[in-house]
């Protein structure tokens, strides 16, 4: 039935053809006004769904009992604007209702902890992101299947995931299970609501951090934090499940091995030498076996798992799972039941949201290592092992320093000076400075001139005195051709490049430079500023990129 009646507009006409597009468009202008828009140059104009009145046309008129003419019928354009109208808002309703649904099932999916103020409460951040992945080796749910029914579980498996700030690189480090380190104090939420605070040890295993004394992802994440120094954002924990399902889900993952597998007495696995694409029991045999690899230890697991996550980055890269609506839905309904996250990402709309933010980072910039260690000397049969230093240090400081441990081309400015550190160093005894106390701090000035004369060889020094008033940071200023004696002595206090401030005419052959103290001043022999951080590994740290194929030995 016609819906118009005098002063009201038939839904019909608010959908007009759009010929630019072939569809309609509904319009919302005056009730009973005809389409004035002006026609795209070289497009017939829009059709009017209404004719203009001729004189000739009939006039209403009532029948002799009152009743009124019965209408004419809607034309058969006017009935398929009509039902066109209703459809389109029948789709409208039921796609807001669908996503309501789908975005309702995901969300009831996701398992959360509350770890406080051991995480962000953001998703992302403008800086760089460190996203602690833990892998328990939980047994509840999981009946006999696995062995230890019930289990709590350890921290089996931790890999801190590092992202660069500028999003063009990834530094995946790996945290043996077996690490002698210390837990700090855990404040951990009950079910009731409160807070117990969970009181920490000293040289415990790191795995213990997560399950043990009623310890949750919290715990391992102020752990990793502790011995890293690096602050975690979030926490993302996987039972064994979660490897089955998403192996599953993505088709399999291609793994490679240079030599037969036959681990009879841990995981079961059976392969032999060369490519296969594991999913489900075997994907998850294929990174809990150790025996058959290596020298059976937990340090050769690693590199197996290494190498299953570095294939199924790859596997949801290239393979279309992200575009492929029904391999997307398997992969996020599997990935949000597997998962246990932080609140900070703890909904489909922040872990959007996080991944969104980093997607951008190829896979050949993503690097996997592990944490630098060797075995426990104080066991005389080794089942720990113990951080080997300085090599584990120096890949911290890299890592803290925002430092890839991948070469991702970054081209340096074309207006990049060279740093004032960077040249020849005069000996010692060629060095002369003159000390001045700006540092507020009583005998600074002779303290560190004693220490430069009976320390470190530099007799060729003198104390200036008060500096005319206190300065913050300490300076070093210095001639053109005295750049020499400034970078060995500066190599002595630890001074920054920013410190150093060069003149613009050569010193006479004697003269001395000007040292003067600032409120940073600590201690003669302390270092003024930190070392600048390593921008290359260790020799020592084994890595590789995700996009490399390698077979494990």
């Amino acid at each position: 039935m016609d819906a118009q009646r005098r002063g009201e507009t038939d839904p019909a006409d608010q959908w007009v053809l759009d010929p630019q597009t072939g569809t309609y468009q509904l319009r919302l202008d005056a009730p009973g006004q005809p389409d004035v828009s002006t026609p795209t140059p070289g497009e017939p104009a829009p059709v009017q769904d209404t004719a203009a009145p001729t004189e000739n046309a009939p006039r209403a008129s009532r029948r002799a009992n009152g009743r009124r003419k019965a209408k004419p019928k809607a034309s058969r354009k006017r009935r398929a604007l009509v039902w066109t109208a209703g459809g389109v808002g029948f789709a409208l309703v039921a796609v807001s209702i669908g996503g309501y649904l789908v975005y309702q099932h995901f969300n009831n999916n996701i398992n959360t902890v509350d770890v406080g103020d051991a995480g962000s409460r953001n998703a992302t951040t403008d800086g760089p992101m460190n996203i602690l992945v833990i892998g328990t080796d939980s047994r509840v749910g999981l009946g006999h299947q696995y062995g230890d029914a019930g289990s709590v579980g350890h921290a089996d498996t931790t890999i801190l995931f590092h992202v660069s700030k500028d999003r063009s690189n990834a530094t995946a480090l790996s945290i043996p299970r077996d690490l002698i380190t210390d837990i700090p104090d855990c404040p951990t939420r009950q079910k009731d609501g409160s807070t117990k605070v969970i009181p920490g040890e000293h040289n415990v295993r790191f795995n213990t951090s997560l399950g043990q004394e009623g310890r949750d992802p919290g715990c391992t994440m102020r752990t990793a934090e502790a011995l890293t120094g690096l602050r975690i954002d979030h926490f993302m924990m996987a039972n064994f499940n979660a490897v089955k399902d998403l192996s599953t889900a993505v088709g399999g993952v291609d793994v490679c091995l240079a030599k037969d597998i036959d681990d009879k007495g841990g995981s079961g696995l059976r392969l032999s030498k060369g490519h296969h694409v594991v999913e489900g029991e075997q994907a998850l045999a294929f990174v809990r076996t150790r025996h058959s690899v290596g020298f059976g230890g937990d340090l050769d697991r690693i590199k197996l798992q290494q190498q299953f996550l570095s294939s199924l980055i790859r596997k949801m890269k290239s393979s279309g799972t992200l575009t492929d609506p029904q391999k997307l839905w398997s992969l996020a309904d599997v990935a949000t039941k597997a998962l246990t996250v932080d609140t900070g990402i703890g909904s489909v709309k922040k872990l959007s949201e996080l991944a969104q933010d980093l997607s951008s980072v190829p896979p050949k910039n993503i690097t996997f290592a592990t944490v630098p260690v060797v075995d426990n000397p104080a066991e005389k049969v080794h089942t720990s092992v113990v951080l080997n230093n300085p090599s584990a240090k120096e890949l911290f400081e890299m890592v803290q320093a925002d430092n890839s441990l991948t070469s991702v081309g970054t081209k340096a400015s074309a207006s990049h000076a060279p740093s004032p550190l960077d040249g020849p160093k005069a000996a010692p005894i060629n060095v002369r400075v003159n000390v001045l106390n700006g540092s507020g701090t009583f005998g600074a000035a002779q303290a560190t001139l004693d220490w430069l004369q009976n320390t470190e060889g530099v007799t060729r020094s003198s104390n200036g005195g008060n500096a005319p008033g206190t300065i913050d940071k300490t300076t070093l200023v210095y001639a053109p051709n005295q750049a020499d004696q400034a970078r060995r002595l500066a190599a002595m206090m630890g001074l920054s490049a920013a410190a150093l401030k060069q003149g613009t005419t050569n010193a006479a052959p004697r003269a001395p430079m000007t040292l003067t103290l600032g409120k940073d001043f600590t201690a003669p022999g302390k270092p003024l500023s930190p070392p600048p951080a390593p921008t290359t590994a260790p020799t020592d740290v084994q890595h590789v990129q995700a996009d490399e194929d390698i077979c494990a030995k």
